[in-house]
C-alpha cells in the first residue's frame, strides 16, 4: 500500500502562485508515476501533470504555467502553479502508480485525498 498526502492548497488571486505537495509512504517502489490530477464542480476529473522516470508530462490547459518536479529519495512531488486562473479553481489530487500513458487515470493505483485550490478574479 501506498499513502499519499497533499498540502499547500488555498486561496489566491490570478496570476498568482500556488505549490502544492504530496507526500508518499508505505511501498513507495510501486510509485513509477506520480501525477496530479484535478476535478472541478461539475466537471470530470482531468490530467493537469505527471513525472515518470525522470521525465515530466503536462495537460494542455497548464503547459507553461506549472511545473512538476519529484524528489525520489524523500519520495515527494510538487506542483509548482504560476499565472493562476480562475479556471483553475479546483480539488487537486496527488496519484501514484505504474501509469502509462500518464493521463491515464487507470494507471494509477493511489490517491490522496485532494486539496483546494481556489483561484478569484
Amino acid at each position: 500500500q501506498v499513502q499519499l498526502v497533499e498540502s499547500g492548497g488555498g486561496l489566491v488571486q490570478a496570476g498568482g502562485s500556488l505549490r502544492l505537495s504530496c507526500a508518499a509512504s508505505g511501498r513507495t517502489f510501486s510509485t513509477d508515476t506520480m501525477g496530479w490530477f484535478r476535478q472541478a464542480p461539475g466537471k470530470e476529473r482531468e490530467f493537469v501533470a505527471a513525472w515518470r522516470r525522470g521525465a515530466t508530462y503536462y495537460g494542455n490547459s497548464v503547459k507553461g504555467r506549472f511545473t512538476i518536479s519529484r524528489d525520489v529519495a524523500k519520495n515527494t512531488v510538487t506542483l509548482q502553479m504560476y499565472s493562476l486562473k480562475p479556471e483553475d479553481t479546483a480539488v487537486y489530487y496527488c496519484a501514484a502508480g505504474p501509469a502509462w500513458p500518464v493521463a491515464a487515470q487507470t494507471g494509477y493505483n493511489y490517491w490522496g485525498q485532494g486539496t483546494q485550490v481556489t483561484v478569484s478574479s
